[in-house]
């Protein structure tokens, strides 16, 4: 018996043995598990400790780590939209509008180009359900062969104000009240009873489209005013319009209460997710598709008859352009068919930003256009980092000229960034240059245009020229050694000095003179 017993844990052994190699062979076949610096973990499941009961060593770096990228994970929710669901796809155009705009991405029927969207609610967190009753945002990157173009729009025409210095304290009186921690009409009312131009916007908000029924199924508008112009300088306003292939549907209270806490974010993601949206065409609309006409209404800013017969200012957000008078033009349709490939790379850090236009489009006087076009640019720069662009689904999809030096969480990698030359211009260096001209925005205010020029009366030269000739001979022949030191370095080109050479001769010439001559004494010594 004893001898049997023996021979049961010799087995017991081997088995053990081969499980042991049976495991390992499988870890050798996959990928080994690593800390975050590369080197391999041979266990990850238990900290390092004193003995199996002992205290926890602080020199349990794989713990340490674990715990402070676990503490990490998060970035700062948007102040807005905080909740929402991205897709990407493509724009397609139908309507040549080169005679309206140089823009490109409307330039040539059939044009495809890639875009990014977010559909969002507007003032709740990032944890909160989709069906309260609140905006829906509707933000659309269009990754044009000239650089990105950012639209950010809503599902409503309209906005609650005009002007954007209302902006914060808009938003402070939607969010939560701070000391209860819950939304209250009271507070909502108070604010807004001080601007009568929130009516129109209420009057969507509490109506029966207040709650929609998914994204899919949801209208869209730019909102805000733009500028198109063409080759020839002439500029129009523009308003885009999003009509969804889906039909509009949306959810009266009683259906919203009863609806999953993330209804929306699921329909969309997973109608993607089956393929069918693929197969959606302007002729083919199906309730499972995720498309929708891209259409624009136009008016001639210079056509006074027909803007002083307007009963409105049409760069008032808080107004829509009625389409009896203002008519709706398709120009092509959007189709989503791919899902993120991670909810935070692809849909917590993308950043749109009105700022974020091509040649041909340019903002219009809209106090709230205005006001965006500084706000969501810098609010992204402080949410996900200065150097947020520089994301995989921020970065443009055409070559362009990254301006991106150095920061917090700077990503290219070493040798595709570093350059000596990380300025311009340089006379040194003429692999980077300004595009050629193109029109911009026409318009005069009070018979000046914006322009970008250098100012008149700039004379350069007189007053430098004016303290040299105050100094005493000595004080003038030290300013000119150190001069000639710094011009004399090997690396200097020569047309960089003969330029700094003639300009300090124009100042003064006895000082060019002064310098060249110690110029001559430096190259004699090498």
């Amino acid at each position: 018996l004893k001898l049997q017993f023996l021979y049961f844990i010799a087995d017991q052994r081997k088995m053990k043995i081969a499980a042991l190699v049976l495991l390992s062979a499988a870890a050798v076949s996959g990928q080994v598990y690593t800390t975050n610096a590369g080197a391999p973990v041979d266990d990850a499941r238990n900290s390092q400790t004193l003995g199996s009961n002992g205290p926890i060593l602080l020199q349990d770096a794989l713990l340490m780590e674990r715990l402070q990228v676990h503490n990490r994970e998060r970035i700062p929710e948007r102040n807005v939209h905080a909740r929402g669901a991205a897709a990407k796809g493509t724009f397609t155009l139908t309507r040549d509008m080169s005679q309206y705009t140089m823009a490109k991405v409307f330039q040539g029927v059939g044009k495809k180009t890639p875009i990014a969207s977010r559909w969002s609610t507007v003032i709740h967190s990032k944890g909160s359900p989709e069906f309260l009753r609140d905006p829906r945002g509707f933000a659309i990157k269009l990754y044009t062969e000239e650089g990105n173009y950012d639209v950010v729009g809503l599902n409503f025409p309209i906005f609650f104000i005009r002007d954007g210095i209302r902006f914060p304290e808009m938003i402070r009186a939607l969010k939560p009240n701070p000391l209860r921690g819950v939304q209250e009409w009271w507070r909502i009312w108070d604010y807004f009873s001080n601007y009568p131009e929130s009516l129109h916007m209420f009057s969507w908000l509490m109506d029966d489209v207040g709650i929609p029924a998914n994204y899919r199924q949801l209208p869209g508008f730019g909102v805000h005013t733009f500028k198109w112009i063409n080759s020839a300088g002439k500029s129009m306003w523009v308003r885009y319009t999003y009509k969804s292939w889906q039909g509009e549907a949306n959810l009266q209270d009683e259906e919203a209460t009863d609806m999953p806490f993330n209804f929306a974010t699921v329909d969309l993601y997973d109608q993607i997710k089956s393929g069918n949206s693929s197969k959606c065409s302007p002729t083919n609309y199906q309730p499972h598709c995720a498309g929708w006409t891209f259409q624009v209404q136009m008016i001639d800013p210079t056509n006074t008859t027909f803007m002083n017969g307007l009963s409105f200012n049409p760069l008032d957000t808080s107004k829509m352009w009625p389409t009896n008078l203002i008519p709706l033009q398709d120009v092509g349709h959007f189709v989503f068919d791919t899902n993120p490939a991670s909810q935070f790379l692809e849909n917590e850090q993308i950043a749109f930003s009105p700022s974020r236009m091509v040649p041909g489009i340019e903002p219009s006087d809209e106090k709230m256009l205005q006001t965006r076009l500084y706000a969501y640019a810098d609010t992204q720069r402080y949410r996900i980092g200065v150097n947020n662009q520089m994301l995989p689904i921020n970065r443009p999809q055409c070559p362009f000229y990254d301006q991106h030096v150095d920061g917090a969480m700077h990503y290219t990698e070493a040798g595709n960034a570093v350059r000596e030359v990380n300025y311009f211009p340089s006379t040194q260096d003429k692999s980077v240059h300004e595009a050629n001209p193109y029109p911009h925005d026409p318009e005069v205010y009070n018979n000046v245009k914006k322009v970008r020029e250098m100012i008149h009366k700039t004379d350069d030269f007189e007053q430098p020229g004016q303290r040299y000739r105050s100094f005493d001979a000595a004080r003038q022949d030290r300013l000119a050694h150190r001069l000639a030191l710094a011009l004399s370095g090997n690396r200097i080109a020569q047309v960089v000095q003969d330029t700094w050479l003639d300009w300090w001769t124009t100042v003064d010439a006895n000082l060019g003179a002064a310098i060249r001559n110690y110029l001559s004494q430096h190259k004699n010594i090498k």
